[in-house]
């Protein structure tokens, strides 16, 4: 990829509580740290990324559900964060509705692209923080990405859907991107003193041996309190054993 490129990544995984968010905030806030420009689109009618950068989400004029379904102009709605460097695009609740409303929607799964086609010259790095769930928000997702970077738990299940969620990257490829793969799996919530997160972990290499990253995110008392403060890890806690790995992921996807 040359360097004028905006990078596109959608962190997707339709299980909850894997990591989805924690990875988005926090993998955005430390690679804005080097000094790149970073735009999160938060596409989780929890608002949870928006809220995670200290936005205060009930009161947004404007949000990505605007500007997916009322032609908005994007840059109406970005918001800068108190980390230099980094932006987002926020959501709150209104963006329940978006799926619902989108269906009857001209070339809906397309939405997402062209708005960012307006802006992604303004960015070096674009990371989508998709919804629980593979409906038309992920989808839009999928189609205006070239990445997709899964978060997995460490804990039973870990594998269960992900042969779906590749299914639906084979196919949103196939049929809407040609461009899209999927180019990292990060393990999240590893603890170290169990087996079990030894066993999760030496599976998914197993499995997906080329696009595994090395960098392993720790479960952490510090990574689940900083969204609380609305910071990033490396904000909340630089120095903690989560803002370090994130730092790290961030080298390791740079």
């Amino acid at each position: 990829m040359t360097d004028n490129q905006t990078r596109i990544i959608a962190i997707a995984n339709q299980k909850g509580g894997v990591g989805k968010t924690t990875t988005s905030v926090n993998l955005a806030a430390a690679i804005a740290e080097s000094g790149k420009r970073v735009l999160v689109i938060d596409l989780d009618p929890q608002g949870n990324a928006s809220t995670g950068m200290g936005i205060d989400i009930r009161a947004l004029a404007t949000t990505v559900y605007d500007v997916l379904l009322h032609d908005v102009p994007i840059e109406d709605a970005i918001e800068p964060t108190a980390v230099k460097n980094l932006f987002v695009l926020p959501a709150n609740i209104d963006l329940a509705g978006a799926e619902i409303e989108l269906v009857s929607q001209l070339s809906r799964e397309n939405r997402l692209k062209r708005t960012l086609d307006e802006v992604s010259d303004e960015f070096d790095l674009i990371i989508i923080d998709c919804p629980p769930s593979l409906g038309l928000l992920t989808i839009n997702a999928l189609v205006a990405a070239a990445e997709v970077l899964v978060p997995i738990q460490c804990e039973y299940y870990a594998l269960e859907g992900l042969t779906q969620l590749f299914r639906n990257v084979k196919l949103v490829k196939s049929n809407l991107n040609p461009t899209l793969e999927v180019t990292h799996i990060v393990l999240t919530m590893y603890d170290s003193r169990t087996k079990l997160a030894e066993q999760v972990a030496a599976d998914v290499q197993s499995h997906y041996p080329q696009i595994v990253c090395k960098t392993v995110i720790p479960r952490s008392v510090r990574l689940s309190e900083a969204p609380s403060y609305g910071q990033p890890i490396t904000v909340f806690d630089p120095i903690s054993r989560g803002a370090v790995a994130y730092r790290e992921l961030a080298k390791e996807i740079n």
